[in-house]
This record gives C-alpha cells, sequence and structure tokens, in this order.
C-alpha cells in the first residue's frame, strides 16, 4: 500500500497497539507500529507515512520529544497525540508542539477514525499543494524560456539573477511579450515560490474598485461595504505581487502605493488600523512611464520605487528567428491537448509565421498555431489553415481571395469557416475552377484544397481539375 495510506501507531500496551491496528486496517489503512519513542524516531526517519498516532506517555523517549523530533524533521505529518492522564495544559502545549489533534483514553473508535480520515485529508492537500508547487516551479523555470535573441537572453539572465532578492522589479514591453510569465519566474524560483503569487490587473478597474482591490475595505466604508474586505496585499503576504499595467493607475492611488512600497505598511479602505505586509513587488506596463512623467500623469517618485530592476521584453516582430521554435513549442502543446497527429509547418507556413509583423505577440502567436491544429486536416499545418489578419495585405496570409470578402481595414463579422469557403470559391471562379492554380494562388497544397473543397461541399461528380 502506498505511503499515502500508512499510518503509524506508537504506543506501549500492546493490547491497545493491536487494536489499533485492527481497527485501522479494517478502515482501510496500512498499520505500522511501534512501542517506544526511540522506535518511532528510528521509523520516522526511515520511512515516510501520512498520519502518526501518538501516545504521550512512552518508555525510553516521551511523546512529548518525540512529537518535537517528528515537527522538526517532517513537518508535514499530522501527528495524532493519545494519553490516558490528558490535562488542559498538556492539550495546549501539545498543540503549540504542531499536534493535530488530542484524544484521550479510553477513547471511542469511531471517533479516533473520524479524527484520522480528518489528518489524512489534510495531508493529501499538504501533498497536493506541494505537487502543484513543484509542477509550477518546474514550468516557469527559466530553463525553459525559449528565444536566442541577445535582447530576450539579456532579459532573462537579469531575472535569473534578481529572483533570488526581494528587490521590486519593473518589466516593460508591448501586450502578449510574456510579461506575465516573466513575473511568475522570478516568483517561482524564489524563495517565495511556497508563498501566494497574485496577479492585479489595474487597468481593468476603476479607480475606488482598484484602491479596495489593493488594500482591503472596511464594512460601512462605501456603499454596499457590507463587510470587511482583505485586499491583494495583506492576501499576497510573504508571497510576490504583480501589478499588471502600472502605468493605468491614478495618481490618488499612486500615492497610496508609493507608502506601501517605502514604508511597507498601509490602512484598509475606511480602516485606521496600520497593516505592515512582507510583499515583492512586480510591475508590468506597455505604457511609456516617462512620456507620462513628462506629462504629470505618473509620479516620478513612484516610479524609482519601481524601477529598481528594469527588465525590458522586445516584441516578436523584433525577434523573428524565434518564431519557428515557439511555433513549434505551441504546436507540441495543442497537439497534445487535441490528441492530433501534427508534426510541423510547411516551409510557406513558416515564412509566413515568420513574414508577418504579429502586433498581439507571442500571444497572437499561441492563438494562431492553437486555430492551426484545431482546424488542419494534414500532418503538416500549411498557409491555409493560419488566417492571420490583413495587416500586412490579404494578399499575403490569403491571396486574392479576401479582396472581394472585407474592405481595407475591415475585420470580418462572419466566422472563419464562412470567409474561408467565400475564399475558395471566389478563387476558383477566377480561376476557371482549375483547383491546381486555385491552391497555389490560396498558399495551400492540392490535397488540403480538395479536403476543404470536401468538408464545404464544393467537390461535383466529373469535376475538371
Amino acid at each position: 500500500m502506498p505511503a499515502q495510506r500508512t499510518i503509524l501507531a506508537v504506543e506501549d500496551e500492546p493490547v491497545l497497539r493491536q487494536v489499533l491496528v485492527d481497527a485501522l486496517s479494517q478502515a482501510g489503512y496500512c498499520v505500522e507500529t511501534a512501542e517506544d519513542g526511540v522506535e518511532a524516531v528510528n521509523k520516522v526517519e526511515q520511512q515516510e507515512y501520512a498520519v502518526v498516532i501518538l501516545d504521550i506517555g512512552l518508555p525510553r523517549l516521551n511523546g512529548m520529544d518525540v512529537l518535537r523530533f517528528i515537527k522538526k524533521r517532517r513537518p508535514d505529518i499530522p501527528v495524532i497525540i493519545v494519553t490516558v492522564n490528558a490535562t488542559m495544559a498538556d492539550a495546549i502545549e501539545a498543540l503549540k508542539q504542531g499536534a493535530y489533534e488530542y484524544i484521550r483514553k479510553p477513547f471511542d473508535l469511531g471517533e479516533l477514525e473520524r479524527i484520522v480520515a480528518r489528518a489524512m485529508d489534510r495531508r493529501l492537500l499538504i501533498d497536493e499543494n506541494r505537487y502543484l508547487h513543484s509542477e509550477l516551479k518546474a514550468h516557469y523555470d527559466f530553463d525553459n524560456v525559449i528565444g536566442m535573441t541577445p535582447e530576450v537572453q539579456q532579459a532573462y539572465l537579469m531575472a535569473t539573477q534578481v529572483a533570488e532578492s526581494n528587490a521590486t522589479v519593473l518589466i516593460t514591453g508591448e501586450t502578449g511579450t510574456g510579461k506575465e510569465f516573466l513575473a511568475r519566474a522570478i516568483h517561482y524560483q524564489s524563495g517565495r515560490a511556497e508563498k501566494p503569487f497574485l496577479k492585479v490587473n489595474c487597468g481593468a478597474l476603476p479607480e475606488t474598485l482598484l484602491e479596495s482591490e489593493l488594500f482591503g475595505h472596511e464594512k460601512g466604508a462605501f456603499t454596499h461595504a457590507l463587510s470587511r474586505h482583505i485586499g491583494r496585499f495583506e492576501r499576497a503576504h510573504g508571497g510576490t505581487l504583480l501589478l499588471d499595467e502600472i502605468g493605468d493607475i491614478s495618481l490618488p492611488v499612486q500615492v497610496k502605493l508609493l507608502r506601501v512600497l517605502q514604508e511597507r505598511e498601509f490602512e484598509r479602505v475606511g480602516g485606521t488600523e496600520t497593516i505592515r505586509v512582507d510583499v515583492r513587488v512586480i510591475a508590468a506596463t506597455h505604457r511609456d512611464l516617462d512620456a507620462m512623467i513628462r506629462d504629470g500623469s505618473f509620479r516620478q517618485d513612484l516610479y524609482y520605487r519601481l524601477n529598481v530592476i528594469p527588465i525590458h521584453l522586445p516584441p516578436l516582430r523584433e525577434r523573428a528567428e524565434d518564431i519557428p521554435t515557439l511555433a513549434n513549442h505551441f504546436l507540441e502543446r495543442y497537439r497534445k491537448e487535441t490528441g492530433k497527429h501534427v508534426t510541423g509547418f510547411t516551409y510557406a507556413a513558416l515564412e509566413l509565421l515568420q513574414s508577418y509583423d504579429w502586433p498581439g505577440n507571442i500571444r497572437e502567436l499561441e492563438n494562431c498555431v492553437e486555430r492551426a491544429v484545431i482546424l488542419t486536416r494534414d500532418e503538416r499545418i500549411d498557409v491555409g489553415e493560419l488566417f492571420l489578419p490583413s495587416r500586412q495585405g490579404l494578399s499575403t496570409a490569403r491571396p486574392a481571395a479576401y479582396s472581394s470578402s472585407l474592405a481595407d481595414g475591415e475585420r470580418p463579422l462572419r466566422t472563419l469557416k464562412e470567409i474561408e469557403k467565400e475564399a475558395i470559391l471566389d478563387t476558383l471562379e477566377r480561376l476557371g475552377g482549375n483547383q491546381s492554380r486555385t491552391a497555389l494562388v490560396l498558399g495551400i497544397d492540392r490535397k488540403t484544397l480538395r479536403n476543404k473543397m470536401k468538408e464545404y461541399g464544393l467537390l461535383r461528380s466529373g469535376e475538371s481539375e
């Protein structure tokens, strides 16, 4: 039986020890035993247990000493204390030392089983949280960064160097360049990784709600404040708070934020109690804060507090050599999610990906690849599945066919499938039904064209090709 269900019962009375084994085994647990404190310590040293049931009055080494040892060496193990001569002082002391629960002899086996079940649930939750943190730490490892351009390498080298510090970081870059990923990587590779990582989108909330979201509020602080609200700074205590789109906050909120960065303290909205916090702040923005300082919309003193460690992420159009690697990374992710056998991109598709300017940066590229993986019927994604917008001319992404579908600069109000069907029909008509030339003009291979014609009911029996 796996260690997650294994209980160590430490009891010096042989009869009671066997009662524990029988009852807990019948409840579905694997039970090991120890008859004194020294044996218990040795077993905890050598093996993993989900829960320990520990008698206080043990020979050779008393139960309180064993409890202290377990909480020092294996703090995640819930320890249930059992004794015959319990006093309230004993119970309080055991709980102070980290015991999960306290039960007196003689006890009801049903009650003990309920306590064990709760302790087991707690242990499973602890293990799940640890696993989640390890997964997040692995996902946001700096080694997972994709990018060979000097600017990207410099940005992540800087992030690696400052991760273990508590310095405030200001990440700048266009929307979709990976600012949040970098912020999370800094957090999960720091000593704060086991503590909360919280994010506030400062541009998504009006001033009054943003102030409440950041600092919390007291009951009655304003209309509809029916109860106390704990803000993000309090909830992120010990961890990291990402202030996304920091350039969008109002001047009054900037003043209050400056105080938190300087003094590490604040009051909730409508409150008088001063609250001290230990929070690392990472700020991110796509705005030009220097220009905002010049026009008076952003405080210079706040900027200096935020800009302790500046990191800039370049737009995707300035790192075209990274696009094939990024595209294949996203392809592999969505291939696994969809279960489709997609092996890569055609040469023409990669050329198009590298020539497009990606105003939405990495986020737009990821969405493009996800859509292509879902839509493609072939092993390799071709130009026809990319559906890139027309900012650089519709003839680049979908030659000729789109000109009748959209006016210059307009965005489609129909589905992609409707536009694709019209593009195929329009090109076929212009080229007299020649499928080979139609495929060439549309930038897809003939097999893909025929698959799409079949999908849209455009194939006719005896049709000339």
